[in-house]
């Protein structure tokens, strides 16, 4: 079978994009586990995930298509950050799984990355992407390296500024410009684009259900003891 090609992997995203999702649909797959708020949040959050993600790739291909490379390069950093929040999202419900968060922690934490803001646009500050980057390491651990590369694209820094516009005649003491993006990158984008499509693909088809499940059952089991403690300050 041959490898999908990053342009059939935007279309087959695209077309696979959920419309909506009815709350009461939950309620009758299960009516204890879904009384709490964390578990519309992460299907919320899974979702919005997935048309964010979808939105920015298709963007950072047509750019990069059309020669664009930077900008198909900050719209590939941004899905990256955005494929994060998946992957840390993951993490956060093995945790409750595996009894090392807990739960109250949990559905609080789901409200910060559905309402934060760093413009105070909302009460819930924001959670830094770089902190939601590290997390997400542990599972991906090229992931950091990864988004720092691409930083360093978006920033104007020696290579944002340098190694993107400039060359040096060091004979005749000339300093040239020009744009020396897509010789850097048009080779190595599709590949980069292809690298993401994969982790989200695991994350969204394979991690997250399988966890949302367990959290469903988890739920049931442990209904009477967060009922019991969903009042506490320290929740």
């Amino acid at each position: 079978m041959s490898e999908e090609t990053v342009e059939q992997s935007l279309a087959r995203l695209k077309k696979s994009l959920l419309g909506s999702f009815d709350i009461h649909e939950l309620f009758a797959r299960n009516k204890v586990a879904h009384k709490w708020k964390a578990t519309f949040r992460s299907l919320l959050l899974r979702e919005a995930v997935f048309w964010r993600f979808e939105d920015l790739l298709q963007q950072s291909y047509a750019l990069h298509k059309m020669g664009h490379s930077l900008g198909g390069l900050i719209l590939l950093r941004s899905a990256l950050e955005t494929l994060a929040t998946l992957i840390y999202l993951n993490q956060l419900t093995a945790s409750v799984l595996e009894g090392s968060i807990d739960f109250h922690t949990f559905g609080h934490t789901t409200g910060v990355l559905l309402l934060g803001s760093r413009n105070k646009t909302t009460d819930h500050a924001a959670i830094n992407i770089l902190t939601i980057l590290q997390k997400s390491a542990k599972r991906y651990d090229f992931i950091e390296k990864f988004y720092a590369d691409l930083s360093e694209c978006a920033h104007p820094n020696h290579e944002g500024l340098v190694l993107g516009y400039c060359r040096h005649d060091r004979e005749n003491l000339i300093e040239n410009f020009a744009n020396h993006w897509p010789d850097m990158y048009s080779k190595t984008h599709e590949h980069k684009m292809s690298a993401v499509i994969m982790m989200f693909d695991h994350e969204y088809n394979d991690v997250w259900p399988k966890h949302f499940s367990a959290l469903e059952e988890w739920l049931e089991k442990h209904d009477a003891e967060l009922e019991a403690t969903k009042n506490n300050p320290k929740a």
